[in-house]
């Protein structure tokens, strides 16, 4: 899929925030490890995203009731549903230069209910024609996202039919709604009632 990005300056999609804090020394530190042991954009792009979605447990998946949304806490903690893990993921790309963004799906249950925004993640490397989205979340059975500049493999591939979409917008920094809900809520379980239904 196509990703429209929101910001026509590209500095915009390295540049540090207070969710995406790649200037952080623990993301620095981290950042520099993985590509002393890889070396290039690829093979860095690729075990950064390796990094975040393997041992980073989604919070839903592990147990863990905490709320991360900012990258280093994301990356410290090992826990974060899959906007926390975007932002972890994306801080990690632009540690190293690689200009990343934030990207969104709109998902449901499998009769259509209990709709919500899922977030994932779209990179440019260097000499690359364009954006291509990568989904962090984590495996599981019945979920098996990989890296891929070309075809995409995604956790959760849209079913229109269900109500369910692939937003085309490419953000600098987290959606408002989104880290408005990451941010005021106690628990994960208080997030799952804040996080918005669509955008």
């Amino acid at each position: 899929m196509q990703v429209i990005p929101l910001s026509p300056d590209e500095r915009a999609y390295t540049s540090a925030s207070e969710a995406i804090d790649h200037d952080h020394p623990y993301v620095r530190e981290l950042a520099g490890s993985l590509w002393s042991a890889h070396g290039d954009a690829y093979s860095y792009a690729k075990a950064a995203f390796e990094f975040v979605r393997d041992t980073v447990p989604h919070s839903a998946d592990s147990g863990d009731l905490r709320v991360s949304w900012r990258a280093s806490d994301v990356l410290a903690t090992r826990n974060g549903i899959c906007h926390a893990k975007s932002h972890a993921l994306v801080a990690l790309l632009r540690a190293r230069g690689i200009p990343a963004g934030l990207c969104y799906q709109r998902l449901t249950e499998d009769d259509g209910t209990e709709p919500l925004v899922h977030g994932l993640t779209a990179l440019r490397l260097p000499g690359s024609r364009g954006w291509a989205r990568q989904d962090p979340r984590g495996n599981k059975p019945g979920v098996d996202a990989q890296f891929r500049l070309g075809a995409e493999r995604l956790a959760f591939p849209v079913r229109p039919g269900l109500g369910e979409t692939d937003y085309p917008d490419l953000y600098a920094d987290p959606h408002p709604a989104v880290l408005t809900a990451l941010r005021g809520s106690a628990d994960r379980r208080e997030l799952w009632q804040n996080l918005p239904k669509a955008l």
